[in-house]
């Protein structure tokens, strides 16, 4: 009887990816009532957008239940030597505590895509629908789901709101290849180094104005 070959040796300091608890973005849930009811191997950081900032095409993963999430609590940190702020998500919690209401930015992320499987994570408007500029975004949001349509501003029509667009044709471009990684596990990673969950986090410090330990 021939002698079976040995398997070969697991190989040696593979880094396994980190898997997110079920239930971490829990603690960043805005606890008020809602207004309205290629990364097959390892996830990637996905940019956060508005749907009338893509100046392109887009899709909305059609899952809501799996992939959009809930009303979250972000805030804006200004960033050293950048013009532009940071988005940090933050414990509801913390944010009452410290912020006043202004500072405080509540909305819902959702999987999306321009054409050719650009993935990125859009903010879904959650609150204070009675604008126009945010009710035009949620509905451009919704249709979205089972569509391309591409939003354009109507400031230039002296019109507050966004025009939205269907494609012309239903498969003008190829069907999306969404993200297999969990919603969870795709916005920690894009929020990776940006997520307030502690009193002392240098985001919070930064925003509020209190001194830092920088020893």
């Amino acid at each position: 009887m021939a002698n079976k070959k040995p398997k070969p040796e697991a190989e040696e300091n593979v880094v396994p990816l980190k898997v997110v608890k079920p239930g971490r973005l829990d603690r960043f849930k805005s606890k008020k009532k809602p207004s309205i009811g290629g990364l097959e191997t390892s996830p990637t950081v996905l940019s956060i957008l508005k749907i009338g900032d893509v100046g392109d095409f887009v899709r909305l993963h059609p899952n809501e239940e799996e992939y959009w999430s809930d009303e979250l609590c972000f805030v804006s940190v200004p960033i050293i030597n950048d013009k532009h702020d940071q988005l940090h998500l933050i414990d509801e919690e913390i944010a009452v505590r410290y912020l006043p209401t202004k500072k405080i930015r509540r909305f819902r992320l959702a999987v999306a895509s321009k054409p050719y499987d650009v993935h990125f994570l859009c903010q879904v408007p959650s609150v204070h629908l009675d604008n126009s500029w945010n009710n035009s975004a949620l509905k451009a949001c919704m249709e979205a789901k089972s569509g391309w349509v591409q939003v354009s501003s109507r400031k230039e029509e002296n019109i507050e709101g966004y025009k939205i667009d269907k494609a012309r044709d239903a498969d003008a471009f190829p069907p999306v290849k969404w993200p297999t990684p969990s919603l969870e596990d795709l916005i920690e990673l894009s929020f990776h180094g940006a997520i307030i969950e502690t009193d002392d986090h240098p985001g919070l410090l930064h925003v509020i104005g209190a001194r830092q330990n920088m020893s």
